[in-house]
């Protein structure tokens, strides 16, 4: 007598060949971004190393340094009291570096393999990074040298975003967009939370290490990159995505009956499967300034450069305001500080599930940022008040503050790069995803930057710049949330239409 089917195999085999494939995917494009976060998170953490108060440090017997000396621990050149200025500057090398690099990072990853031009990204990213942490073991002193390390990691890094969301997007269509990569773009926090706890193991010891193990860790990620990444669905006979909506979508936008403000028209890509390996179906990659002008890039792009300001200056900055303000270690603070990212993974997760409910994209990102506001306030100044209060506040911060930056990099990159305007040609995705996140990155160099010179005048300065970021963040959607509710208003006169037309006369 044979036995059933063992549940485990019953369970295998209700997924499709194709559905396996796409889940392989979106698992390895996950882990292989968490890999580029976790490399960048090591400074916030080191920083309290870098510079720190020597004066409860039991001083070596053959110690030449002058006993009034409270930072002769500290890591030259960063034991000047300038050191906030001097950290700002390195954490800016990388930033500003990043930013200029995406907007050609994109162009490049339309018109190279992507799997070649990730790995070798990712390559030479844990090279970078490793660099970073060889200063300690190499007795490394100069400004210079942790400047030009951090522009080189800049610019390589860009080969990262653009070429996963555009891995993604070959593979999934419209549908229920903003859930799955709510679900996906987690990689941010998770990476933040894994670089920190690495990085925290060494931070108090031979700090070097804290740059070095992430570095290897994202370098065997690139080589896994090369063995496994499958680019497209055709390259393994697999169904290519529905790009554009269903006929529901009509009744969405009153400007236009065939789309909502920034989404698509109901075209098939199923009539093209056949020939899309054929050099003659390749459509052409899109210009930057052709990319400028689909409806809805620049003002995200805008909202994305004030929202990842304030995310990126809490990714730099929260480890030492933790470590000033409430008095903690440096691994206590670095441990504490990743509650923002967990904040994080909560928040993308609501803002893709309720902005593909709603088929909002623009007021889900614009209400969160409403909120994130008097949060950040209230954070500030009664947020060290006790460790529950703390670690309540970091979490709902994060989840508004990351939620729409999440939804923006994602979803909305998405759905901007398959855009009606388009007409099918979904290579322009790899561009407009460059273009929005360096825009975004813009930001995400001023927010440190910014922090540095104002934190010495106090805290205080710091979060009323983060506030005054969402707020305008905020008001640069307000055209597109307009367009929303006139979409939404006509969807319901539309079918308040339709039920009085079936209803039956008396």
């Amino acid at each position: 007598m044979r036995s059933s089917v063992a549940p485990g195999i019953w369970l295998l085999r209700t997924f499709s060949r194709d559905s396996w494939y796409r889940g392989f995917v979106l698992l390895l494009t996950f882990l292989i971004y968490t890999c580029f976060h976790m490399s960048r998170k090591p400074i916030s953490v080191v920083k309290s190393r870098l510079h720190e108060n020597c004066s409860e440090i039991i001083q070596p017997p053959n110690a030449t340094h002058d006993p009034n000396n409270t930072t002769w621990c500290s890591w030259s050149p960063f034991d000047q009291n300038n050191y906030k200025e001097l950290l700002g500057a390195v954490d800016n090398a990388f930033l500003v570096a990043y930013a200029i690099g995406m907007f050609i990072s994109g162009i490049f990853g339309e018109r190279l393999p992507l799997r070649y031009y990730l790995t070798a990204g990712m390559l030479l990213s844990g090279l970078f990074t490793s660099l970073l942490g060889l200063a300690y073991f190499w007795n490394i002193h100069k400004l210079w040298y942790f400047v030009l390390i951090q522009i080189c990691n800049g610019l390589v890094q860009t080969t990262g975003w653009p070429s996963v969301v555009t891995c993604v997007g070959n593979w999934f269509g419209k549908g229920k967009r903003g859930f799955i990569m709510g679900i996906w773009n987690s990689h941010t926090s998770v990476g933040n939370i894994l670089g920190t706890l690495i990085a925290g193991v060494w931070v108090s010891g031979p700090w070097g290490l804290s740059f070095v193990v992430p570095g290897i860790i994202i370098a065997t990620m690139g080589v896994f990159t090369f063995l496994f990444l499958i680019e497209y669905p055709e390259d393994v006979d697999c169904a290519p995505p529905q790009h554009h909506g269903g006929p529901e979508e009509n009744q969405n936008n009153p400007e236009d009956p065939g789309s909502n403000p920034y989404s698509h028209q109901d075209h098939s890509l199923e009539a093209a499967a056949g020939s899309s390996k054929e050099l003659s179906a390749q459509p052409a990659a899109i210009s930057f300034w052709g990319a400028l002008r689909i409806p809805g890039v620049i003002e995200f792009s805008l909202c994305l450069l004030f929202a990842k300001l304030v995310s990126y200056t809490f990714l730099y900055w929260l480890p030492l305001y933790i470590f000033n303000v409430a008095h903690f270690s440096a691994k206590e603070a670095g441990d504490l500080s990743t509650l923002f990212d967990v904040g994080g993974i909560v928040g993308g997760i609501l803002a893709g599930l309720i902005s593909d409910y709603t088929n909002g994209r623009a007021t889900t990102c614009c209400v969160m940022l409403i909120l994130a506001a008097p949060l950040l306030f209230l954070y500030n100044h009664f947020g060290q008040s006790g460790i529950a209060t703390s670690i309540v506040m970091l979490i709902i911060c994060g989840a508004l503050v990351n939620g729409p930056y999440s939804l923006i990099t994602t979803a909305v990159s998405a759905d901007l790069g398959t855009h009606k305007s388009l007409k099918g040609n979904a290579k322009a995705l790899s561009t407009v995803t460059a273009i929005i996140d360096g825009t975004g990155s813009i930001g995400a160099a001023l927010g440190p930057l910014l922090a540095g010179l104002i934190s010495p005048t106090g805290w205080n300065n710091v979060f009323y710049m983060l506030i005054s970021a969402d707020v305008l963040a905020c008001l640069l959607l307000c055209r597109l949330v307009y367009k929303e509710i006139l979409a939404w208003k006509s969807a319901l006169n539309t079918d308040t239409g339709s039920c009085l037309a079936l209803s039956p006369t008396r």
